[in-house]
């Protein structure tokens, strides 16, 4: 669990990168760009700091799922390794709920 934990603390530093130009105000496939950057980051910060209530867990899990809808549909490449990094992180952060739920 640790070795995850760990993971996800590097893998949060996406978050240093530049929040890529154009996508401030823009929806992509019905989901605000910035929330989806800043739910994921509010996530993967309560996971780091503790295990999730219940009903948090199922919005984690749906945040994942939203990245499955907006990725493919984004043609900038660097928002696209952005995004891409948002949702390694999300998935992680799931992945370590769920160990911890067990």
């Amino acid at each position: 669990m640790q070795k995850k934990l760990d993971a996800l603390w590097q893998m949060d530093e996406y978050r240093a990168m530049p929040f890529p130009n154009g996508f401030r105000g823009l929806d992509v496939e019905g989901q605000d760009m910035v929330l989806l950057d800043a739910d994921t980051a509010g996530y993967a910060s309560r996971v780091l700091n503790g295990p999730l209530p219940e009903p948090s867990l199922g919005g984690l899990i749906r945040l994942v799922e939203v990245f499955g809808k907006v990725l493919p549909a984004i043609n900038d490449e660097y928002a696209s390794k952005y995004y891409t990094r948002a949702r390694d992180v999300a998935a992680l952060a799931a992945e370590i709920e769920a160990v911890r739920g067990e």
